[in-house]
C-alpha cells in the first residue's frame, strides 16, 4: 500500500484548507451580479488574470503527457503542443486579444450578438456556438478527472476499490467533488485568487525538482539512456530515434502516436495551429480571462505575461522528471513489455526521487494544477447556460441573486456530466488528440471568417459550425478502432478534410443569405477595427465618421507573430536544456529570447492601445462608467 509521510501529508492538507479558506473568503465580491461572478467586475489586474491564466494552463493532465512527449521524442516534443495550439496566446497577445475585449461582452456567445444582432441567423449562430463551448467543457472536465484519477491513485494511501480503474475514478470524484466547491460559491474572484496561489506553489515544486534532476544526473548519464538524437530539437521526414533495442514499448508508441513522419506532422501542425489561433479561443476559461480584463491593451498585456511565467518554470518539471525516469526508470519500464502506461511516468518518478517536504509541496502544486485548471474550466460553462440560454430566453428580467443561484446549479450539473464522460474513458492522449485534432478542426473555418469578412453572416457561422462539429463526430465514429490514417493521427490527418466542409458549408450558408443588418456590422467594425475584408463598411462609416481610419496593422501583427513564437520556442527549450545541463543551447535559447523580447518592445509594447484613436475618448468613457473603480 501506499504511504503518505506525515509531513507530506500535513503541507498537502494546509494547502487544501488555505485554498478553500480564500476561495470562500473572497466569494462575496462573486455574488453581486453575472459580471462580477463571470468577469470579476472587470477590476482584476492584468498581472494577476496573466499568472491566474498561465495557473489554469499548467495542468496535471497535460504535464503527465509532456513528460511521456519528452521522454519518447526528446527534444523534438516542444513542436508537439503546437497541435493545441500552444503559440494561441502569442496571436492573442499581438491582436486578438485587444479586438475580443474591446467588445466588452460576458461570453463568447454574448460576442455573437455583438458580431452578427439579433437576427434569426444570429440565434442560430448563438445557440450552436453555446453547443460547441458545452461540448468543450465536458471534454476538458472529463480530460482532467483521468488525469487526477490516475494521479491521485498513485501517491495516496486509501484504497478505496480494488479494481484499479474504479480506485482511480473514485479519487478523482472526490477530488473534483471538492475543487467544485469553491468554483461554485466563488466565481472569477475565487478562481483567479486562489491560481495565484497555487501558480506560487507550483513555481516553487517546479523549480525544486528540475534541481534535483540536475543534481543526480550527469549528461553523460543521460546520453548512455536515449537513442541519438534525443537531444537534438532539429528533425527531418522521420522523427528519426530508435527506441527498439533500448525500450521497444516507446518505438511501439511513436509509430501509435502516428508521428513518425515527423516533417509532415510539423506542417500540419502548424497551419492548423496557425488557423486556431487566428479563430480566437474556444469559448472556455481563456476567453473568460481576455473578457475579464480591465482594458483591451491589459488584455494584450495579460496574454503575453502568460508565456513570460509560465514555460520555464513548467519545463523544468518536465524535464525533470523525464531525465530522472530515463536513467533510473527505464529498466523498469521495460519489464512491462507493451503494458507500459506512459502517463504514469510522472507519478512514479515522483514517488521514488522526490524527498520528504518537497514531495508533499510538489504533490500540493500538480494538486493545485490540477485544481486551477478545473475551476477554470468550471467556471466557463455556467455562464454560457445562464447568460446565454437562462437569461436571454427563458427568464430575461429576474433578479442578480437568481441568475448567480442558477450559475450555482450549473456548474454542478455540468461537472456531473463531464465526471460521467471521464469514468467512460481510459487514455488522456485520445481526450487530447479529439479535442485538438477533429472538435477544433470543425471550429476554425466559421471563427476565422467571422473576425475579416464582412459578408460572413450568422447563418454562414451557424452553418459553418454545424458542418464543421458534424463531420468531426462522423470521422470519430467512421475511424473507432484506427490510430493512425495514412501514417498520421487520425484525428490530425482527418483535420483539413473537417477544416474544408465547414469552410464551404459558412462560405455557402452565407452567401445563400441575406447580409446582416448594415448597422450591426457598422458598430462592430467601428468598435473592433479589425483588418481584413471590411471595405464596404469602412466606406460606411466613413461616411459617417470622416476621421475613421482603416486598420494598417496585418504586415506588424504578423511580424510579432513570428517573432512571438520564436520567443515562445526559445523559453520552452530553455527550461529543457538547464535541467540536461547543455549549457551552450541553453545559451542560445536564452539569448534568443531576449532578442525577441526586445524586438517586441519596439513592434508591439510600445504600439498597443485600448481603442482606435477616432473614438478612444467615446470608449474610455464607457469603460470608466462600465466600472467605475
Amino acid at each position: 500500500m501506499t504511504t503518505l509521510h506525515p509531513l507530506d501529508a500535513a503541507i498537502i492538507a494546509g494547502f487544501v484548507l488555505v485554498t478553500m479558506t480564500v476561495g470562500f473568503w473572497i466569494s462575496g465580491h462573486a455574488s453581486k451580479n453575472l459580471r462580477s461572478y463571470f468577469l470579476g467586475g472587470n477590476a482584476i489586474p492584468w498581472y494577476l488574470l496573466g499568472v491566474s491564466n498561465a495557473s489554469g494552463m499548467f495542468d496535471i493532465s497535460g504535464t503527465m503527457l509532456m513528460v511521456y512527449w519528452l521522454f519518447v521524442y526528446g527534444l523534438k516534443s516542444v513542436w508537439i503542443p503546437w497541435l493545441w495550439p500552444v503559440f494561441n496566446q502569442i496571436v492573442m497577445m499581438a491582436y486578438l486579444s485587444v479586438w475580443m475585449r474591446r467588445s466588452g461582452v460576458v461570453t463568447g456567445a454574448d460576442w455573437i450578438e455583438h458580431r452578427f444582432g439579433t437576427s434569426r441567423g444570429a440565434q442560430a449562430a448563438h445557440l450552436v456556438v453555446v453547443l460547441f463551448a458545452l461540448i468543450n467543457v465536458v471534454g476538458f472536465l472529463a480530460y482532467g478527472f483521468i488525469g487526477i484519477g490516475k494521479f491521485a491513485a498513485t501517491f495516496l494511501p486509501w484504497q478505496l476499490a480494488a479494481d484499479p480503474a474504479t480506485n482511480a475514478n473514485l479519487y478523482g470524484l472526490a477530488i473534483t467533488a471538492l475543487t467544485t466547491l469553491y468554483v461554485v460559491k466563488g466565481g472569477m474572484y475565487s478562481v483567479v485568487f486562489t491560481e495565484v496561489l497555487q501558480f506560487v506553489v507550483m513555481t516553487a515544486g517546479c523549480i525544486g525538482v528540475g534541481l534535483i534532476a540536475m543534481a543526480r544526473v550527469s549528461p553523460e548519464a543521460l546520453a548512455a539512456a536515449v537513442p541519438p538524437g534525443w537531444g537534438e530539437i532539429g528533425f527531418g521526414r522521420e522523427v528519426g530515434l530508435d527506441w527498439s533495442g533500448i525500450l521497444p514499448a516507446a518505438h511501439a508508441r511513436i509509430a501509435s502516436d502516428g508521428w513518425r513522419f515527423f516533417a509532415a506532422f510539423f506542417g500540419l501542425a502548424l497551419a492548423k495551429g496557425l488557423l486556431s489561433s487566428m479563430a480566437g479561443p474556444a469559448p472556455n476559461y481563456d476567453m473568460q480571462r481576455v473578457l475579464s480584463a480591465r482594458s483591451p491593451r491589459e488584455a494584450a498585456l495579460m496574454s503575453g505575461f502568460v508565456n513570460l511565467v509560465l514555460l520555464f518554470p513548467r519545463y523544468m518539471l518536465i524535464a525533470g522528471l523525464t531525465v530522472l525516469a530515463l536513467v533510473f526508470l527505464r529498466g523498469d519500464l521495460a519489464v512491462m513489455g507493451e503494458q507500459v502506461d506512459f502517463d504514469l511516468i510522472l507519478p512514479l518518478t515522483m514517488r521514488q526521487f522526490i524527498p520528504v517536504g518537497l514531495f508533499g509541496l510538489l504533490l500540493a502544486a500538480l494538486l493545485a494544477a490540477f485544481m486551477s485548471t478545473y475551476a477554470a474550466t468550471v467556471n466557463a460553462a455556467p455562464a454560457y447556460v445562464v447568460n446565454d440560454i437562462y437569461k436571454r430566453y427563458l427568464n430575461p428580467h429576474a433578479s442578480d441573486r437568481t441568475y448567480v443561484l442558477m450559475s450555482y446549479a450549473t456548474t454542478i450539473a455540468v461537472v456531473v456530466v463531464g465526471t460521467a464522460v471521464g469514468f467512460l474513458l481510459d487514455e488522456l492522449q485520445d481526450v487530447v488528440n479529439w479535442i485538438v485534432g477533429a472538435l477544433y478542426g470543425g471550429y476554425i473555418a466559421a471563427n476565422v471568417l467571422k473576425w475579416h469578412w464582412w459578408r460572413f453572416n450568422g447563418w454562414g457561422y451557424f452553418w459553418g459550425m454545424v458542418a464543421g462539429i458534424g463531420a468531426a463526430l462522423a470521422f470519430t465514429i467512421a475511424l473507432h478502432g484506427q490510430t493512425t490514417v495514412f501514417g498520421l493521427e487520425k484525428n490530425l490527418a482527418v483535420s483539413p478534410a473537417i477544416l474544408a466542409i465547414s469552410l464551404a458549408a459558412s462560405v455557402l450558408g452565407s452567401l445563400a443569405t441575406p447580409p446582416d443588418d448594415r448597422e450591426v456590422l457598422i458598430a462592430f467594425y467601428r468598435r473592433v477595427r479589425p483588418w481584413g475584408f471590411w471595405g464596404p463598411i469602412h466606406e460606411e462609416l466613413l461616411s459617417r465618421q470622416p476621421g475613421a481610419s482603416a486598420n494598417r496593422d496585418l504586415p506588424r501583427d504578423v511580424f510579432n507573430v513570428a517573432v512571438g513564437i520564436v520567443w515562445q520556442t526559445a523559453l520552452t527549450a530553455g527550461g529543457i536544456y538547464l535541467v540536461i545541463r547543455d549549457y551552450p543551447r541553453l545559451g542560445w535559447a536564452l539569448g534568443l529570447a531576449a532578442a525577441c523580447m526586445l524586438i517586441l518592445k519596439f513592434t508591439w509594447y510600445d504600439r498597443l492601445q485600448d481603442y482606435p484613436a477616432d473614438i478612444a475618448a467615446e470608449m474610455a468613457a464607457a469603460e470608466r462608467r462600465l466600472h467605475p473603480g
